[in-house]
């Protein structure tokens, strides 16, 4: 008896095709496995009661990074009779791709790369079906070594042996390599080569000095995260003055004695993603204060490649070398993480101590991903490396295939076709022309690999935004049609998207700067909305945002304008007095002035006049601050304060304000009040909702937007929500931050 069974899912680069042999082999099955790029296809034959076993155990002892959709075992004519069972060579069909991320070392291999008596001992590029590089390496589909970046590197004919024995665990491993045939690491520049390159690197760390590393899917620049005028020097030569570096720890015993963190974190932690981690400090941490200042949280993550862990523990005479290193992405600021020599020297060549390379090819770039918790459940800050281009399956009939080329800022985009959305890696802020190219090369890399020729091309409202002439490019050279989203219902599709949520909800979307279907600036605004359609029923209360484009960095500037009373930006020491005066004629005389609903701004506008950070560094820095002080509050109960929602549903955000500055006035403590500006800011969005909510008879509120990466306000406005008997949806693994809006954009473009 024989059956054709197909495979869906997350099947290519995780070992599948051995694990289906080696299975046939315990049921004793003949037959034959292939990949076919957008599934794998098994021919089974045997006995009844051994094929279903067969067919069953596929889905229970499938690879641990494996993902099944689904499975369809259909029953043929016994025309061919197999004597064995055998992996054949792939063949490409048309169908839905998808491709394994990359996958941080596995147990066995690290365990083999520290075994003198392994042949692949100190290997800085051991893998197996279970762990190693997939998408960065890939070229197109379906997966295997002459359409990866190993083809550069012919097999040895140990690893022939390995790769062809259906009892190793390299058995069809793609990027198998070893010592003798797979890449090499080596200084840029210098004659020094393998064990003592890293040694090399390793030295100058030690030292107090600065070396850039290629990883995966990108170069790092790293430091001694314990060493105060290492990290100074790095913030020095990468003019970033103030914006958290990650923290690359050698292992969780280094992690738990500078940070706190719950089972739950620590299982995403130690996760075959590898993701940076947002933890709370150990107030006794050694790591140095200027690594991330003034904030009481740490980006922690742990070594994901061979490489990164050799660097940590290679067997030479160095003594004392650091157990946590900086590693922060290999960039100069607004520009994309540097994936190849040239960009290395070009970007950061002038200030590194040295650069260690390696001479396997980047394909594409995948920064780390990020991820933070709400009430211990994972809220991702930035969706990349581990993560994508793992799609989003949106329930309802196979829609045209589309492209939403996303945000200006914390850019990713997406790819759609039939009911999965493909979020990008992240490519970053497209406001330099570097990253433009860097944007479009991506769309056509991703594009070929998943197989997906755009229909439509979707993109942000703003008229001014590079993004949207990359989409407008893209479809006049496809001949397709432009559709433009307005930012804020993007944000809320994005939830409903990553939810499968289908129904109306009232959409609450908090960030920074979009452009308002009115041709202002929104940012904290009430929506009735679904996948098709939305109507802007409230928001907080108008202000007038002086200073143009200043005032997204320089919070004070929010904050007099939203002063009744100017004398008091004096008493508060708000800024300078002639910075103070210059701005007055500004708001005076209403010039570069514009009216704006930005919650982004309202919270910075607050931290200024709390003292706690008056002008940002870089975006969200003002609240981030102000989060910390609020966690930082002694009192569970910070005081009431009365206010009244209309039926206008402004959220009466300019009182909030009043209130906060005439207690500042009064001399109350910053901590107190920057806990009662969330919590009261949560009361007032749960008010509204629930009034909404009686009206309309929908009982679903959907938060979203920049300003919900904010784990405080968030968890108080879903508790105050949820007290009210409303249903809560939030961004979970996709970004509610401008890095999620693609996957918005792509609802919206796609008919359902």
């Amino acid at each position: 008896m024989t059956y054709n069974i197909k495979v869906f899912g997350i099947v290519q680069g995780v070992g599948f095709r051995p694990f289906i042999s080696r299975l046939a082999g315990n049921f004793f099955i003949s037959g034959s496995v292939a990949n076919k790029g957008s599934y794998v296809e098994i021919f089974a034959q045997g006995t009844e009661n051994n094929l279903q076993k067969f067919i069953a155990a596929i889905r229970d002892q499938a690879p641990p990074r494996s993902a099944i959709l689904k499975i369809d075992a259909v029953k043929i004519d016994d025309e061919k009779i197999f004597t064995r069972f055998e992996i054949i060579d792939s063949e490409h069909e048309v169908g839905d791709i998808f491709v394994s991320p990359d996958i941080a070392i596995c147990e066995n291999c690290q365990a083999e790369l520290f075994d003198p008596n392994d042949r692949r001992f100190l290997h800085p590029f051991i893998n197996c079906t279970a762990c190693g590089p997939r998408l960065t390496i890939l070229e197109n589909m379906p997966y295997d070594r002459e359409r990866t970046a190993m083809r550069d590197f012919p097999m040895c004919s140990s690893c022939a042996e390995e790769y062809f024995n259906s009892s190793s665990r390299r058995y069809d491993a793609q990027p198998i390599c070893c010592n003798d045939c797979g890449p090499e690491v080596f200084i840029l520049g210098k004659n020094i080569r393998g064990g003592a390159a890293i040694s090399h690197a390793r030295k100058i760390l030690t030292a107090g000095g600065v070396v850039a590393i290629k990883g995966i899917g990108g170069f790092h620049l790293a430091c001694d995260a314990k060493n105060f005028a290492a990290v100074r020097r790095l913030r020095e030569s990468k003019i970033r003055p103030t914006k958290p570096f990650a923290v690359m720890f050698k292992n969780l015993d280094a992690v738990r004695r500078e940070c706190f963190f719950s089972d739950v974190q620590k299982n995403f932690l130690d996760s075959p993603q590898k993701p940076i981690v947002l933890l709370k400090k150990n107030p006794d941490t050694k790591i140095s204060a200027n690594v991330a200042p003034k904030i009481n949280r740490l980006g922690a993550m742990l070594p994901y490649t061979p490489l990164h862990l050799l660097i940590f523990d290679y067997p030479d005479a160095i003594k004392n070398f650091p157990d946590a290193l900086v590693m922060t992405s290999g960039n100069p600021s607004g520009v994309p993480i540097a994936i190849t020599d040239d960009d290395a020297r070009e970007s950061f060549g002038d200030f590194c101590d040295a650069i260690l390379t390696h001479n396997r090819k980047i394909l594409l770039r995948a920064d780390d991903s990020v991820m933070d918790f709400v009430d211990d459940a994972p809220s991702m800050i930035r969706r990349s490396r581990g993560y994508a281009p793992l799609p989003i399956f949106y329930g309802g009939k196979k829609n045209q295939p589309a492209l939403a080329i996303g945000g200006e800022l914390k850019n990713t985009f997406c790819l759609a076709k039939n009911n999965l959305l493909y979020p990008s890696p992240y490519i970053g802020d497209v406001s330099d022309l570097r990253t433009v190219e860097v944007l479009k090369s991506s769309v056509r890399r991703m594009s070929d690999l998943l197989e997906i020729s755009p229909a439509v091309v979707a993109c942000d409202l703003h008229p001014r935004y590079h993004t949207a002439e990359v989409a407008a490019e893209i479809a006049a050279r496809l001949e397709v049609p432009l559709i433009k989203i307005q930012h804020h219902y993007a944000h809320i599709l994005s939830c409903l998207a990553e939810n499968n949520f289908h129904e109306e909800v009232i959409g609450v979307a908090f960030d920074g700067t979009g452009y308002g279907d009115d041709g202002t600036i929104w940012g904290g605004e009430i929506f009735i909305c679904d996948a098709k359609n939305y109507r802007r029923v409230g928001s907080i209360a108008k202000f007038t945002q002086g200073g143009g484009d200043f005032s997204a960095r320089e919070g004070w500037r929010i904050a007099l304008a939203m002063m009744k009373n100017f004398d008091d930006a004096e008493k508060i020491n708000l800024t300078s007095a002639k910075n103070i005066s210059a701005q007055i004629f500004l708001l005076k005389n209403n010039l570069n002035c514009v009216t704006s609903t930005s919650c982004g701004r309202l919270f910075d506008a607050v931290s200024a006049i709390l003292g706690i950070c008056a002008a940002s560094s870089y975006e969200g820095e003002a609240a981030t601050r102000l989060q910390t002080v609020a966690e930082n509050a002694a009192e569970n109960f910070c005081g009431t304060f009365d206010f009244e929602i209309g039926d206008d549903f402004i959220l009466p955000t300019d009182k909030l304000f009043d209130e906060i500055l005439n207690r500042r006035l009064d001399g109350e403590n910053i901590s107190t009040l920057a806990k009662f500006f969330h919590e009261q800011l949560a009361e007032m969005v749960a008010a509204a909702c629930e009034k909404i909510s009686c009206r309309t008879k929908i009982k679903t509120v959907a938060l979203s937007g920049g300003v919900f990466q904010n784990s405080l306000l968030t968890s108080l406005t879903r508790e105050k929500l949820s007290r009210r008997g409303l249903k809560i949806l939030l961004n979970k693994m996709i970004p509610p931050n401008d890095g999620g809006l693609c996957v918005g954009q792509a609802l919206f473009a796609i008919p359902t």
